[in-house]
Order: structure tokens, then C-alpha cells, then sequence
């Protein structure tokens, strides 16, 4: 796919990297010729310096070939016109803006093709990272719970403790030890490798890292299958009032009590001016240990870093930790600094730009996919597929799971079906689909949603080929 973005930033040179690690033909815009540099001499792709909302330098970087626009420069206003201008007068397919704005939504008439910026996709880091942390807040034992199937069925990964009825059990006796819920686990890392073949005698082990998929309602009881429910989070401490810190707590400030650490004088006036009386604002130093211990610190459920910078956001989890907090998570935008921190004293290490990966993914993907998850900082992938055609012209349709050729390593882990009619077109509100978990003798049925955990993304493409349609795959 031949794929053009504009902005080389945190999250333009994320988008680029993953991108490029699947063979497509990455070309990447922007004002800084350094910055440029850099990225080509890391990634195999091609840099045009210039301001990306022109005709000229959006034509010497190839955008008449392009299949996929992704604006993702620092300001709106240069996104949205970016965006019509590759639009309207090169015809470009698919563009996908990042926005900050909240007045900027998916499906808006200011949205519209025809009569406004010719944006096919809003992706807004700052939004997926605040959604991403609410679910850790409505599920503390949890490390990842990400949703599929319009919500209905939910991949959480969580780290197994001793004393969980599932720990130190094999895979085949979970339908006994945990009855009520039915789960399917698709993948286990144990000492950050991922056990290869799982099978009913795999044994789930204290300290394994368990993805696991199960119908929404059955989350808390999969939690509890792996580790000792924590209590629930009822009181929150954010550090830093940014955008994300603002957003969440916005977001909380009804079912939480909530604390924001700021240091600067100015954005905490406007924090309070934004937020009920409620929640204290409070100016200061988050890495500051008398400020922490005055804000009782140690009697938080939960504690977030959320400053724009890493090690501040690293030293004050640290801290908090230390001090007592329960649980403790850092905002981390350098990659390398995620990887280090994930899993020490630090419970969850969190960067913005893998956060909207998998949303621009799903544009990318062959086949009919529907929603794609990033995994493992990008190792790994969970992609949700729709099933098109049927036995003669798809891998997948009117077939056993076993039959359809999975790379190894990849499983198909739940299906749900019922959310589409016969005719391929959307059920009504009415619908009553089906969440199943799958096994090796269930039959896939066209317009089902199939659910797929791939360990290693050079197994991406395989995997897209068996949701494509053609005359004939033999």
C-alpha cells in the first residue's frame, strides 16, 4: 500500500515505523529536513521536506499514487486542510486526521466529503489514552482490556498471581474450575517469551502475562480466575493537567475522588475554572516527596503520571509507588523507556502513539476488518475480521476452525455472529448476536465477525488473506 503522511512528530514517526516494519511504501512530510533524516536513516521509507497543506510539495511526495493520507501534524487547521487538499484535487481514497479538538468528530457534517474536510477518520491520541485508562480504572487487576464486536467481547491481558483458581492449572480444566464464564485463552508470555503450541496441558504459572477473551460481562470473573480481585479504585491522583490529565479527569470526576498535581500556576487556575470544587487542583511538583506525603499519597487506589515528560512522569510513579500508592502508571512516549519500565515498580507503562496504532491499522489491513489492536508495544496483534462470501470464494467461510490455516501461533478466539443479516447488511437494534468462544471443531459462517490473535506480525499478512474475497483462493 502506498501510504503518505504528513508530520514526523511522536506520533507521525510511530505511525511511520509501524507502517514500514509490513513492507508498505511509506512517504513521510515535514517542515524540519533533520527530523527527516533521522527517520530515513532508521526506517526504509522516503522524506519530503516542506509544509504538507501545499499542492507542490504534496505532489512531489507522491500523493496522486496514494492509497492512504494520514495527517497527523502538530495543528488541526493544517490537518483538515491537508486532508481536502488530498482529497479534492488528487482524488486521494482514504485520509485520516489527527484532531485534538473534541468539537471535531467522526461523522460530522464538518467531516463530509462533499461539503466539509474530506476526513475519513478522526484519530485523537489524547482521547484513546484517556479511554484506555478508564477501563484500568473499572478493572485495576487488569495490565490491557480492549473491545471487539461493538463491545460485546473484550481481550484483557492480566498478570496471573498465586491463589488464582486458574494458576498452576492447565488449560483443559478451566471449564470446570471456572463454569460461569465461558474464556478462551489465546496467548501466554512467560519471562516476556510467548509459549509456542498452546494445548489442554498447558499450565498457567504465577507471573505469566495471560491474554484471555470473554464476553464483556464475564470480565470480572476472568480477573478473578488469575489473581485476587483488587478493590475497586475510588480514589485517583493524576499528575500533570494537560489535555490527557484534564480529559480523565472529566471523565472520573462523578464516581472518583480526584487529585491533580500541576506546576504551572496558570494551567491550574484553568483546571479549576474547568472542573467542579470537588476535585482539588493542587499547584506543585508531582516528584516533590513532602508535597506527596502531605497529599497522602499512600492512600491512593490509583496514581497516573500524565506530564508531557518521561522521566518526570517515571520518577513520580516511582515515588508514589514507594510511598505507598496501590497502583501506579506512567505516560511514556519514547518506546525504549516503555519497555524498560513495563512490569518493574511500575504496574503500566503507556505511550500515546501505540494507543492509535491499531486505529489507523484497520484501514490498512486486506479483507473486511473491522477493528485492530496493537499488542506487546507493537509485537503482537488481536484483529477483528468480518466474513465475506462464502466456502468457494473465502478461506474462512463454512469451515471448521481447524481447517482454515492459521500461521503457527495464531488462533481464532472468539466469533460473534448475529450482528449482520443474510444479506450482509447491518442487523437493527433488535439483534440478539451470539458471543462464541472458539474451538477447533466450530464452523465459521459468513457475515461472522471472527476475532484473531497473531503472536507476530509477519504473520499479519497471511492472516488477512483468509477474510479476503475472490472469484477463487485455490
Amino acid at each position: 500500500m502506498n501510504i503518505v503522511i504528513l508530520g514526523a512528530g511522536r506520533v507521525g514517526e510511530s505511525v511511520a515505523e509501524s507502517l514500514a516494519s509490513e513492507r508498505n511504501d511509506i512517504t513521510v512530510i515535514d517542515t524540519d529536513p533533520q527530523r527527516l533524516r533521522a527517520l530515513q536513516d532508521r526506517l526504509d521509507l522516503r522524506g519530503v521536506p516542506g509544509n504538507g497543506i501545499q499542492p507542490s510539495v504534496l505532489e512531489e511526495a507522491g500523493i496522486g499514487d496514494a492509497d492512504l493520507f494520514i495527517a497527523c501534524a502538530p495543528m488541526d487547521e493544517t490537518n483538515l486542510v491537508a486532508c481536502k487538499v488530498a482529497h479534492d484535487r488528487f482524488n486521494v481514497p482514504t485520509t485520516i486526521a489527527r484532531l485534538r479538538s473534541p468539537e471535531f468528530e467522526d461523522g460530522s457534517p464538518m467531516m463530509d466529503k462533499a461539503t466539509g474536510f474530506a476526513v475519513d477518520r478522526v484519530i485523537c491520541p489524547e482521547e484513546s489514552v484517556t479511554r484506555y485508562i478508564g477501563q484500568l480504572v473499572q478493572h485495576p487487576e487488569a495490565l490491557q482490556v480492549l473491545e471487539f464486536a461493538q463491545g460485546l467481547v473484550s481481550l484483557i491481558a492480566v498478570r496471573a498471581v498465586a491463589g488464582g483458581p486458574l494458576v498452576r492449572h492447565s488449560l483443559a480444566e478451566i471449564p470446570a474450575l471456572v463454569p460461569s464464564a465461558e474464556m478462551r485463552i489465546v496467548a501466554i508470555y512467560r519471562l516476556d517469551q510467548a509459549l509456542t503450541d498452546l494445548d489442554g496441558r498447558t499450565r498457567i504459572e504465577p507471573g505469566d502475562e495471560v491474554f484471555v477473551l470473554a464476553a464483556k460481562q464475564h470480565i470480572g470473573t476472568v480477573l478473578g480466575a488469575l489473581r485476587e480481585r483488587d478493590r475497586p479504585v475510588k480514589r485517583l491522583m493524576i499528575a500533570g493537567g494537560g489535555k490527557v490529565g484534564l480529559r480523565l479527569a472529566r471523565q472520573v470526576k462523578d464516581e472518583l475522588q480526584v487529585k491533580i498535581i500541576e506546576a504551572l500556576r496558570p494551567r491550574c487556575d484553568y483546571l479549576a475554572s474547568q472542573l467542579p470544587s470537588d476535585v482539588l487542583v493542587l499547584h506543585g511538583d508531582s516528584t516533590d516527596e513532602e508535597l506527596m506525603g502531605e497529599e497522602n499519597v499512600q492512600d491512593m487506589d490509583l496514581f497516573v503520571a500524565l506530564t508531557s515528560d518521561d522521566e518526570d512522569n517515571i520518577l513520580a510513579c516511582l515515588l508514589a509507588k514507594k510511598m505507598g500508592a496501590r497502583r501506579v502508571l506512567a505516560l511514556i512516549n519514547r518506546k525504549a523507556y516503555a519497555e524498560l519500565v513495563q512490569g518493574t515498580q511500575i504496574d503500566i507503562a503507556i505511550s500515546p502513539s501505540q494507543t492509535v496504532i491499531g486505529e489507523l491499522l484497520a484501514y490498512v489491513r486486506r479483507g473486511d476488518v473491522e477493528a485492530v489492536h496493537s499488542l506487546r508495544r507493537g509485537a503482537a496483534e488481536a484483529l477483528e475480521g468480518i466474513v465475506r462470501g462464502d466456502r468457494k470464494t473465502c478461506r474462512m467461510a463454512g469451515r471448521r476452525v481447524e481447517e482454515i490455516g492459521l500461521p503457527p501461533g495464531a488462533q481464532v478466539g472468539a466469533i460473534v455472529r448475529g450482528l449482520h443479516r443474510p444479506d450482509g447488511t447491518e442487523a437493527g437494534e433488535d439483534a440478539q448476536p451470539q458471543v462464541l468462544m472458539a474451538h477447533h471443531d466450530t464452523v465459521i459462517e459468513p457475515n461472522d465477525h471472527v476475532i484473531v490473535f497473531v503472536p507476530n506480525k509477519r504473520m499479519v499478512r497471511q492472516v488477512e488473506k483468509l477474510f479476503q474475497v475472490s472469484a477463487t483462493f485455490f
